[in-house]
């Protein structure tokens, strides 16, 4: 098989277009969702939760999250498992790896324990589900042991663990609470198991198709065999492994504001390597240390990440409050503009004002 010689711009459109991020745009949530694979769950609501900000910089304002919500718990057209929502088509490609978890000795062995907690579980959303965990007794024998937030949840972790296995899912939201079922309630009957290895291997082809090039790691087991083309990047060691339907395409690039868990800047050895970009998620930090702020925007304009809005959603004043815009590279008016058009887009999708704090271009 040949290598493909690929120069760092053509890798990062490649990467790019393959996140749905140049243009024309997607033309609705299902779109995105099935090609993506995945959009990942957080709660984080400093600018909204990571799900409804990967849509909206996909879609701008054709975006809504009750699309979101309906595609969840009325259309069943999306499933939500392990904190990612996924495309209902492709449970078939989870349930084998369901039936072996979970894969921890000490895990099985408080199942094992508790398997009549495991019944009364079952039986009670059998008869009245779906239901809050709030709403389940605690029937275990063995406490859950933990040194973190989990330690004695037996309830939630009862239900994780169910999820994990697919007998129970998750039915819906109440807010931000989850609401639990049986399985069979909530997936479609007679879904086709796919065998493990098969499973493994399209998952991985449906990977390296959303991210467009990956080095071999990013896939189950490092095991590139089989998976794309190998490629080199020009500057850079290794070989990589690239969608060859991705290599060659006309590219025509936009501006973006990307969630801080954009599957584009996700890898952070990538983004580096990439698009010699530098990015840490700061909401963790003690804000006299963070750079560039508690959940900073990061910015894409055509195929270059090139700074970071720093932004909050004050749902109380009815603001959109842009603290710092980060310059990591010169700004043309042409730029300038289009992120304020971002800004205002966003600000707007959020029915929010946007405001600009005193002093916020800054540079690096």
């Amino acid at each position: 098989m040949s290598v493909h010689r690929l120069d760092r711009t053509e890798a990062r459109r490649i990467a790019v277009r393959a996140q749905l991020l140049d243009t024309p745009r997607p033309a609705d949530l299902m779109t995105v969702v099935r090609h993506l694979t995945l959009l990942q769950i957080d709660p984080t609501a400093a600018v909204a939760p990571n799900a409804d900000l990967v849509a909206w910089s996909r879609l701008r304002s054709s975006y809504e999250p009750a699309h979101l919500q309906q595609a969840l718990e009325r259309d069943r057209t999306l499933f939500e498992h392990q904190a990612m929502v996924r495309p209902m088509d492709d449970l078939r490609l989870y349930l084998a790896v369901m039936a072996t978890l979970p894969a921890g000795e000490r895990q099985r062995e408080w199942l094992r324990r508790n398997d009549r907690f495991r019944r009364d579980v079952l039986d009670l959303l059998g008869a009245a589900g779906p239901l809050l965990s709030r709403d389940i007794p605690d029937t275990s024998v063995v406490a859950w042991p933990s040194t973190g937030w989990t330690n004695n949840r037996n309830v939630t972790q009862m239900l994780e663990f169910l999820v994990m296995r697919g007998e129970v899912a998750i039915a819906g939201r109440r807010g931000r609470q989850r609401l639990w079922d049986l399985a069979e309630r909530v997936y479609p009957a007679g879904t086709p198991v796919v065998p493990l290895d098969e499973a493994r291997r399209i998952r991985d082809e449906r990977l390296l198709r959303s991210l467009g090039i990956v080095r071999a790691t990013a896939l189950s087991g490092g095991d590139a065999s089989g998976v794309g083309e190998p490629a080199t990047v020009e500057g850079l060691p290794g070989t990589w492994r690239v969608d060859p339907a991705a290599v060659g395409r006309p590219f025509t690039g936009r501006t973006a504001l990307l969630s801080p868990f954009d599957r584009l800047v996700h890898d952070r050895v990538r983004l580096a390597e990439l698009f010699d970009f530098e990015y840490v998620l700061e909401m963790y930090k003690p804000k006299a240390r963070r750079r560039w702020g508690y959940f900073a925007l990061p910015i894409l304009h055509d195929d270059r990440l090139v700074g970071k809005v720093d932004a909050t959603a004050d749902r109380r004043s009815g603001t959109f409050l842009v603290h710092a815009v980060h310059r990591d590279a010169p700004f043309t008016g042409a730029m300038t503009e289009a992120v304020r058009a971002e800004v205002r887009d966003l600000a707007s999708w959020l029915r929010l004002t946007a405001t600009m704090a005193a002093g916020a271009d800054r540079t690096g």
